[in-house]
């Protein structure tokens, strides 16, 4: 039975308080995982160990670069980092410690190739690119507002932006199908903007930023440098906020030239241009947790550093990050360079892999990742075909990530993460040549595991992050309260 939104709100407040939450608390807790949450909470329960649990599951899932950990490992115990004067163990500033932030500021403008020395007293230092979503969404933007995103993306975005910020995405949807000579599956256009910006606008979504990530994830594409002038160009003439995040920035392993937005001679709108960078992917610490902001915007920095004494780094870590940045010789003779011959060699060993079973993949030249075709394995072109064929996989002990968990409006293309030994990726072959080829015709229902009353709830069936489902919308998208769809 249909109610009305105040009918629907006193019983959320009611329960809320039964609960001993807020209502906002109650729709926090409530909220449905994404699909990506939930499969790395299942590798989390049973991961693979080559000699304690060869049975467990097969992490392919998370994007996390494990070819490294020889070359970090052995940086990061040098007697330079073992430093520690008190000053790193009490209050600092809350913006970063500013040898940190200068080291930051000459590190990437080296490494973005910005034409100009880029400002310490620009940047912002936070406990990850999570904690950078959040207080930009939250400062940028009113409950409600939304922001254009490029769909298939990152999912969980979604979250991060609506926690604290209530923001909504507006899909600009992407299709694999080619439609002119010029054109390449999957690939973003200006009038595609235009046209998801009007529908919003008619819908009485109040768009104030663009969201673009690049290196893509999870297409694993690099956006051309005229395309993202064009981009840039859009949003000024929207006002539109622009967040570029560039976590994937230095893994970057093709023939494709990266653009960073940094590099940039001249932005339309500098007030309105942000940037987001971390460790987690091209140095292989997802588990330091250090994200950074750079923006010009004295306002906007302003409020940020005011929440970012919620997301403080610790003093010792932003040293060794800093002594880590500093040693140039190394990033560019060790580091780097055997950190793309790595990534270049395993993403070609799990494309030739796939290949050879039959499965094309999406051409990539940067991230972990690799985009591919598993649409002719669905018994029936549906995302419902798509989540059975995910579940087959879980049960097979090999988690890769569906589309549904990036909002893909097209089912049966998967993300496939390579970054990790060899051995882990011929198991990953071999384990998806098993059950693809030779289980395929298999009933198997979808959740039909031991985990089906946990983890197959649909996001409906719990409170929602926002009161209002969306028809047609992925799932991991329909706690949102409205998306522009077309």
């Amino acid at each position: 039975m249909m109610t009305d939104g105040r009918e629907d709100s006193a019983e959320l407040v009611g329960e809320a308080a039964h609960r001993g939450l807020s209502a906002r608390g109650a729709h926090i807790a409530g909220g449905a995982n994404g699909l990506l949450e939930k499969g790395f909470d299942m590798y989390i329960r049973d991961p693979f160990d080559a000699e304690r649990n060869p049975q467990g599951i097969l992490n392919f899932g998370t994007s996390e670069n494990r070819l490294c950990y020889d070359l970090i490992h052995g940086r990061l115990t040098k007697p330079d980092m073992t430093y520690l004067e008190p000053h790193l163990l009490q209050y600092s500033d809350t913006q970063g410690i500013k040898s940190f932030r200068e080291e930051i500021a000459k590190f990437l403008t080296e490494y973005a190739k910005a034409p100009s020395a880029l400002d310490p007293e620009h940047i912002t230092v936070m406990n990850g690119c999570c904690a950078v979503f959040a207080t930009l969404s939250t400062v940028l933007c009113d409950p409600g507002d939304g922001y254009l995103i490029p769909a298939p993306y990152y999912g969980g975005i979604n979250s991060k932006t609506w926690l604290y910020g209530g923001m909504q995405p507006v899909h600009v949807p992407l299709f694999s199908e080619v439609t002119n000579e010029d054109g390449r599956p999957f690939q973003l256009t200006i009038e595609k903007l235009e046209i998801a910006y009007k529908r919003a606008m008619e819908q009485g979504i109040r768009v104030r930023a663009l969201i673009l990530i690049n290196p893509h994830n999870p297409l694993g594409d690099i956006y051309p440098a005229q395309l993202l002038k064009e981009c840039l160009e859009f949003a000024h003439r929207y006002q539109l906020h622009i967040i570029m995040d560039e976590i994937y920035m230095l893994s970057v392993y093709g023939d494709t030239t990266f653009t960073s937005i940094l590099s940039l001679d001249s932005l339309p709108d500098p007030d309105r241009t942000h940037f987001m960078w971390g460790f987690s992917k091209d140095f292989g610490m997802c588990g330091v947790r250090v994200g950074i902001l750079y923006t010009r915007n004295d306002e906007v920095r302003k409020a940020v550093n005011k929440l970012a004494v919620f997301h403080a780094c610790p003093g010792p870590v932003q040293h060794v990050l800093s002594q880590f940045l500093s040693d140039r010789e190394w990033l560019d003779n060790v580091f780097f360079p055997t950190n793309r011959r790595r990534l270049k060699e395993a993403r070609n060993i799990l494309v030739d892999g796939l290949a050879e079973i039959g499965i094309p993949v999406f051409k990539s030249s940067g991230g972990l990742y690799i985009w591919a075709d598993f649409r002719k394995f669905l018994k029936s072109q549906t995302f419902e075909a798509e989540m059975d064929l995910w579940w087959k996989l879980l049960q097979e002990k090999l988690l890769i990530s569906p589309g549904k968990a990036f909002c893909c409006y097209e089912p049966g293309w998967f993300r496939l993460v390579f970054s990790d030994s060899v051995d882990k990726i011929y198991l990953c072959i071999q384990r998806l040549q098993q059950m693809l080829h030779d289980k395929i015709d298999e009933s198997i229902p979808i959740c039909s595991s031991l985990v089906k009353n946990e983890y197959c709830k649909s996001d409906d069936e719990t409170s929602n992050y926002m009161s209002t489902s969306v028809d047609d919308v992925p799932e991991g998208c329909s706690h949102l309260k409205k998306i522009a769809v077309f």
